[in-house]
């Protein structure tokens, strides 16, 4: 008996050290790399994409250079790995990357049987389909017996099949791995039909050689909340970039700018000397420097401004805010406060 409780003692020391080990692996690696592995897509514009010039930019690629900044003090300091919808789930399992931002969807099925976390949702979508306006459609409901091009490996195929069925109608799937690919099929005239999150249709359709002469409907088929993910088992690193996210909807909320941040290191506003590192050791207790709220607010501005610099109204995509407004303008952007 003695031997078996010592055995038992022992394994859970060795699992205790393991779990500890665990928490803080992620966050010291990039620290120790002096760089984030950030998977992104392989180019959606507006969310992912490369300049003329080669650099990374997007609404994704912000929320890298916002942990970047957190955690390194630097929003420079990342490795950007582009990810199929087909490759992204492996490189994060296989710690190919440390986070994926790559406009990926948090299910259930996702959460709970790939070793995922997801941090939160950086953009609120739905799936929606995108026609010629020379075949006259003007509803999803019109478009029984098409033909509809979708990427594979993606919530979007499932919504595809869910939403004909359910309204008894027939479609035929061109089913490919990689959405430029995707974009090019319906170019060319293979597909009657594009499908994918509705933010995705407007930016596929920016690459369409006559983008004018192309609609996206107005149905929404089904909710698409996309955001951040982790690998389970590493808490403290969960943490990390659960709270980049909020702080940047925390940081509109409370009227913190890229422009006015450093004034606002001033502010007698408790929520805001909490945010900023002014009161309080919230960024030590996250393993950062306490100011850290305040470098990522610098490198890329706060969630509004995020979203109007890569997708807004005055962008080549024109998006209006809608669910994506803070939850005090009607929307679904909300954050726990920090205190």
């Amino acid at each position: 008996m003695n031997l078996k409780l010592l055995t038992a003692a022992l394994g859970l020391t060795v699992a205790g050290a393991a779990i500890g080990h665990a928490s803080a692996a992620t966050l010291d690696d990039v620290k120790s790399r002096g760089a984030l592995r950030c998977g992104v897509n392989t180019g959606l514009p507006g969310f992912a994409s490369q300049n003329d010039q080669g650099a990374w930019q997007g609404l994704d690629v912000d929320y890298c250079k916002a942990i970047a900044a957190a955690v390194l003090g630097d929003a420079s300091k990342i490795q950007y790995v582009p990810l199929s919808a087909v490759q992204r789930f492996p490189a994060l399992q296989n710690n190919e990357v440390d986070v994926l931002v790559r406009n990926t969807t948090w299910t259930m099925g996702r959460d709970t049987s790939l070793g995922l976390n997801f941090t939160g949702v950086n953009y609120y979508d739905g799936q929606g389909f995108m026609v010629r306006k020379d075949l006259g459609i003007n509803s999803a409901l019109q478009l029984s017996g098409a033909t509809v091009c979708v990427q594979s490996g993606t919530t979007t195929e499932l919504n595809l099949a869910d939403y004909f069925a359910a309204n008894n109608m027939t479609y035929n799937p061109v089913v490919i791995e990689a959405q430029s690919d995707v974009n090019a099929a319906y170019d060319s005239g293979r597909c009657d039909v594009l499908t994918t999150d509705q933010s995705g249709l407007y930016a596929s359709r920016l690459e369409l050689g006559n983008p004018d002469n192309n609609v996206v409907l107005p149905e929404i088929i089904s909710k698409e909340p996309l955001g951040p993910a982790v690998r389970q088992g590493d808490d403290q690193w969960f943490d990390v970039v659960k709270w980049v996210g909020f702080a940047l909807v925390n940081a509109e909320e409370l009227g913190v700018t890229q422009a006015n941040v450093e004034e606002m290191e001033k502010s007698d506003n408790p929520e805001i000397r909490r945010m900023l590192g002014t009161d309080g050791t919230f960024g030590t207790d996250l393993g950062v420097d306490k100011d850290w709220a305040v470098k990522v607010i610098k490198a890329v501005g706060n969630y509004g401004e995020i979203f109007e610099r890569n997708v807004g109204s005055n962008t080549p995509l024109g998006i209006a805010r809608g669910q994506n407004a803070l939850w005090t303008k009607g929307g679904l952007q909300y954050a726990p406060p920090i205190r």
